[in-house]
């Protein structure tokens, strides 16, 4: 996760670890999801099903 936080800062991948922090999740709110998102896990934070 440290290499794709270099790659989309913005979600602060390399503190979460597969958790999201409230960081990654406002991210994922303001921004939407990134490519490497997984569909499950994005689905439950912005109600996508």
């Amino acid at each position: 996760m440290t290499e794709m936080s270099n790659v989309y800062p913005e979600y602060d991948f390399d503190h979460n670890m597969g958790y999201g922090t409230a960081k990654h999740i406002a991210a994922l709110k303001e921004i939407g999801p990134s490519p490497i998102h997984r569909k499950s896990f994005i689905g439950g934070i912005l109600g996508i099903r």
